[in-house]
């Protein structure tokens, strides 16, 4: 089987113009019982992040909202119930949709560390060319992007951040979404450049291709890019190839960009890797960086050639190979992570991935009957570790985030990161580390270190709090009352703000016979979410000691 990265992104289409197809509120309503039953009948197991029930409410109030929907607000209102299974490749194909004609406008929009900048727009609208968005139509910028998310088939954060955003350059999206009250011909954003603050109105643009490659849009025709495209970084270097690679003789480094998981019409993966390996092994190479920042899949049946290859390689030891990834890697590149997690020495370097590590990927594309609303539900199950492995994304083991900034001034901070690393003094895997300090009896270097590593921008991604939380349980599991409590008690200590830390040290002490800590720290936990989940278990946990007295 293959991984296909299914989504057409409404954005990366051209602005189409079609005659309007009339569909009666009953139509509406049937295509609706539908897709509903469809999935029920032949896709119950995309029931996964939310339930049948939520999803027969959704169903229910959009049913109900039809008669005074507009067509766009109907097409977007099926895209919200689709994308509540928060799966990439399972979504509504509404920019394909040919009963509207879509209002997008010539901003083409990117987030970075600092926040949403318009990478590229036409040479109507130069002054907001680079500048930081702080408002849509007058809503703050981070309200705006929480509106349109539900719209999106958000497979996590990182996947929003790299494909999603720009929804907010759609018309009918923003009134959709309630950021417009009516369907608008024009978008006024508010802007920052240069530390003036101003308002920029666009118009609609012109039916021509939008030139973007990878999300990023090049400087031709009318198009402008906020960085000078005569110096290309790296990893935007060659984009007419899908993968290319360069040896950085100072640093006795080879680079890779690989940005689609299929074959360069130039040369196939199986000879591009042979190649790329024959010149590791013959030449001076400390160190190999492949870049997948750029990669949202194809079919995953052509890593075969890159994963073995890295294993039979003298690259494939500690401190030695290196992969960057960002929220764009996705689908098939998502197998290719994780299968060189599992069986390399990678290091991963950049930011998470835009996929599950275990997700729902190949699909299939239902047509409504009435409407012909084209609706992609997936069916594959894609399971490379096992379920208690399986997070929101593969996270780096060192996290590096680019500023617009360095973006504009083409450098690449997580390829600096890279080759500046001092790999001698560099712990990839904190609980290991943590673990070997604790059977030794380290006790005040374990504390010192996870107190500095906590707060290390390079561990930015990694979950410390659920990492130490699970070691507890795990210990609380085998009946280590007191090594459990410990962990849980430094837990608090790192996390002093979390009611989940505490709710677990209240358990520990409730495991060892200690209820009267365990009452303590448990209404600490209430009274730190007294509506929450952590509240109510802690209530629950509570209720349950009493009975036992």
């Amino acid at each position: 089987m293959k991984t296909f990265l299914a989504l057409v992104f409404t954005f990366c289409l051209p602005h189409l113009s079609f005659a309007q197809t009339t569909i009666t509120v009953q139509q509406w309503q049937e295509d609706l019982v539908f897709l509903q039953q469809t999935v029920h009948d032949d896709y119950p197991f995309l029931f996964k992040k939310t339930t049948a029930e939520a999803f027969d409410a959704k169903i229910a109030e959009l049913r109900a909202a039809i008669p005074d929907m507009e067509t766009h607000e109907i097409v977007l209102g099926f895209a919200r119930v689709v994308a509540s299974f928060e799966y990439g490749h399972t979504s509504v194909s509404w920019g394909r949709f040919e009963g509207i004609d879509y209002i997008r406008m010539p901003y083409h929009l990117k987030q970075f560390k600092d926040g949403l900048f318009i990478q590229a727009t036409t040479r109507d609208y130069e002054k907001a060319l680079g500048a930081q968005v702080l408002a849509v139509e007058g809503v703050p910028v981070e309200q705006a992007l929480a509106a349109v998310k539900p719209v999106f088939p958000t497979e996590n954060d990182q996947f929003y951040k790299a494909y999603g955003v720009n929804y907010l350059g759609v018309a009918q999206v923003l009134h959709a979404q309630g950021i417009t009250p009516t369907l608008q011909n024009s978008i006024t954003l508010t802007l920052k450049k240069e530390g003036e603050t101003f308002q920029q109105t666009f118009e609609p643009r012109s039916r021509d291709e939008i030139p973007e490659q990878y999300t990023y849009v090049k400087e031709e025709g009318n198009w402008l890019d906020a960085r000078d495209n005569s110096i290309d970084p790296l990893y935007l270097k060659n984009l007419d190839r899908i993968y290319y690679y360069e040896y950085l003789p100072a640093e006795k480094t080879v680079y890779i960009r690989h940005s689609q998981i299929q074959d360069d019409p130039q040369e196939d993966i199986p000879a591009f890797y042979e190649r790329v390996f024959k010149f590791i092994e013959e030449n001076e190479v400390e160190k190999l960086i492949l870049d997948v920042r750029l990669n949202g899949g194809g079919n995953n049946y052509k890593n075969k050639p890159i994963v073995t290859g890295v294993i039979k390689s003298k690259i494939n030891q500690p401190g030695r190979f290196f992969v960057i990834t960002s929220g764009q890697t996705f689908s098939a590149c998502q197998n290719l992570v994780n299968e060189l997690h599992n069986y390399t020495h990678a290091i991963f370097v950049g930011e998470p991935t835009g996929e599950n590590i275990n997700f729902y990927g190949d699909n299939r594309t239902v047509e409504l009957p009435n409407s012909k609303l084209p609706v992609r539900l997936s069916f594959a199950w894609w399971q490379d570790k096992p379920q208690w492995e399986n997070d929101q994304w593969l996270a780096p083991h060192i996290a590096v985030e680019m500023t617009f900034g360095e973006y504009v001034r083409d450098e690449d901070p997580v390829l600096e990161k890279i080759l500046s690393l001092d790999i001698d003094h560099f712990i990839a895997d904190p609980m290991s580390h943590f673990t070997n300090l604790f059977t030794s009896g380290k006790i005040e270097q374990l504390k010192a270190d996870a107190a500095k590593m906590v707060n290390d921008p390079l561990y930015a991604f990694f979950d410390f709090e659920s990492e130490f939380n699970d070691a507890g349980y795990n210990l609380l599991q085998s009946n280590q009352y007191e090594p459990a409590i410990f962990v849980f008690q430094m837990n608090t200590e790192l996390f002093p703000d979390s009611a989940n830390a505490w709710d677990s040290l209240a358990e520990g002490y409730w495991r060892s016979g200690n209820k009267e800590k365990a009452k303590i720290y448990y209404n600490k936990a209430i009274s730190m979410d007294p509506n929450g989940p952590t509240g109510n278990n802690a209530r629950m946990m509570l209720k349950r000691m009493e009975n036992k007295n």
